[in-house]
């Protein structure tokens, strides 16, 4: 099987499109350049959705609290956006059903009154009907919430799914339709004419290698390091955006014992927190917290642990504390920097994305949100094309499905690759080694590491553990456990030796360490075990 990664490009090939950024917004960019006849080229700096693609809610929504905001076009747009990506991508994106428990008939009747609108801005592309449920019925579909005072529930429905997953298949079919991506590229510099920007330079981060591609347009799809590459411009040039950091904790899924998904419409500060099933594990989230700075491993503050535990135990039976905890994750959201006085607020800042033109041949694309990454895509696209004199197809990604997708499904946990999963069962029948587990606690397999590193532009121990089977962000002790067997199969893939391995193991280990939420001997002691 040949191994797809990084191939080797001549500096003198020249692009119709060059994008930087390797998140949802970068990877759509890519694909749709790519469907309509341009030669498309994309650098990451990092992993494919290392930074906050894979850091997500794990929603495909149009966004309750946006609806609440009367941000109608928005919410519209979203919906129909989340009904194409179910049609594109059935193998990630499920049908979720959630509940909002009511302790006052006042809730009821305003959350009743705001979600049948809801439905009715979905159209045909409706995931099901809002209804109220009794205080009987609510207790049946989820028995581990407070009862004391509850009158009933709001039961609606949205969309969930796997953010780093779906990336990697958006990846893989822009590659598909002649598109070139190299992740662990990173830009170093903008390559100008005058005052046109006629390309880049850049790095790779492995191995050292510089190169010098040039294109016709470059697009800036960097998230919260837009600015960076801004500046790379015009160091002059004024901030676009300004980080909101969003935290995740990951619980046993028996603090709730459900399918179904807990909506908390109103926290203690005014905004929302969900508890979502995933991966046979609970994801509660998310806070809220203007940063000034912005990396691509952020760390969650102690206060935003203590805000989703404290507000998870006013709604829960059993109350979670920091040793329930199994995961702790951070994700920077790109919102667009505020033009007031007050600093520290995120409330009045756009949530929606925001597409310009930088300079003579860079566009600037930043904002948003994964449910609507396709639109923004083909808006950027279409900018490109005119800004730049493009000759191009019509878009084609309003109908076009993405690697993997398939409607069959058996119950099997690697129904989550969708059609490469017969591919993957393949694997293990010619081999029968690579049907052993990683950890006895998990259904993974060495076969899906081998596919990864062969078919998926693996690199390293946190690309598998992180975003390919996204044990780390699950339970962090549990991929430490799991990090040297995947190191091994590694090197043996990439022709590397033990130092090499060992080196691997102990870089991972630090970084999981900071997804673990104890004090610094306990993981002291975890990394010394």
């Amino acid at each position: 099987m040949k191994r797809i990664h990084n191939p080797h490009i001549e500096d003198n090939t020249s692009w119709d499109i060059i994008i930087i950024g390797g998140g949802a917004t970068g990877l759509g960019t890519a694909l749709d350049a790519t469907t309509r006849g341009l030669k498309t080229l994309l650098v990451e700096q990092s992993d494919f959705a290392k930074g906050t693609s894979s850091r997500s809610t794990k929603l495909v929504h149009g966004g309750v609290r946006y609806l609440a905001q009367g941000d109608i076009n928005l919410v519209k747009h979203a919906l129909e956006e989340r009904g194409l990506l179910q049609q594109n991508a059935a193998h990630l994106v499920n049908k979720e059903e959630f509940i909002i428990p009511c302790y006052s008939w006042f809730s009821i009747i305003k959350y009743l009154s705001g979600l049948t609108i809801y439905d009715w801005l979905s159209g045909k592309y409706s995931f099901g009907k809002s209804k109220f449920l009794s205080k009987s019925e609510t207790l049946k579909l989820m028995p581990e919430i407070k009862s004391k005072g509850l009158k009933g529930a709001i039961r609606y429905f949205d969309g969930k799914f796997d953010d780093a997953r779906l990336a990697i298949n958006i990846a893989q079919t822009a590659i598909k339709h002649g598109a070139t991506l190299l992740n662990y590229t990173k830009v170093i510099a903008l390559k100008k004419q005058d005052e046109t920007v006629t390309g880049i330079e850049t790095e790779n981060v492995l191995t050292g290698k510089e190169n010098t591609f040039t294109g016709k347009v470059v697009i800036n799809a960097t998230g919260v390091f837009v600015d960076d590459i801004l500046k790379m411009n015009n160091p002059a040039s004024k901030n676009m955006v300004r980080p909101s950091q969003g935290v995740h904790i990951v619980l046993d899924k028996s603090f709730l014992n459900t399918e179904s998904a807990l909506m908390i419409p109103k926290t203690s500060d005014g905004r929302v927190l969900f508890a979502v099933p995933w991966h046979k594990h609970l994801l509660v989230g998310t806070t809220d917290t203007p940063i000034n700075e912005h990396s691509l491993e952020p760390k969650a503050l102690k206060e935003e642990v203590d805000f989703i535990l404290a507000t998870a135990s006013s709604y829960f039976n059993r109350k979670p504390t920091e040793n329930d905890i199994l995961s702790v994750f951070s994700g920077l959201r790109p919102l667009a920097a505020p033009t007031n006085n007050d600093g520290n607020s995120t409330k009045e800042i756009s949530r929606d994305h925001k597409l310009l033109i930088s300079a003579k041949g860079l566009i600037t694309i930043t904002g948003g949100k994964w449910t609507t990454y396709r639109r923004m895509a083909e808006e950027t696209v279409d900018l490109a094309i005119n800004h730049a004199h493009l000759v191009a197809k019509d878009c084609i990604t309003r109908t076009l499905k993405i690697n993997g997708c398939t409607d069959f499904r058996d119950g099997s946990y690697l129904d989550i690759y969708g059609s490469d999963k017969e591919k993957i069962e393949e694997l293990m029948r010619t081999e029968a080694d690579l049907c052993e587990k990683l950890h006895p606690d998990f259904p993974y397999n060495k076969a899906e590491v081998v596919w990864a590193i062969k078919n998926e532009m693996a690199e390293t121990i946190e690309d598998i553990l992180s975003r390919r089977l996204r044990v780390l962000f699950i339970d962090a002790k549990a991929a430490m456990e799991m990090a040297p067997v995947v190191a091994a199969i590694l090197a043996k893939a990439l022709h590397t030796d033990k130092d090499w391995e060992q080196q691997q193991v102990e870089i991972f280990n630090n970084l999981a360490s900071n997804y673990i939420h104890t004090n610094s001997k306990q993981k002291q002691a975890i990394l010394t075990e």
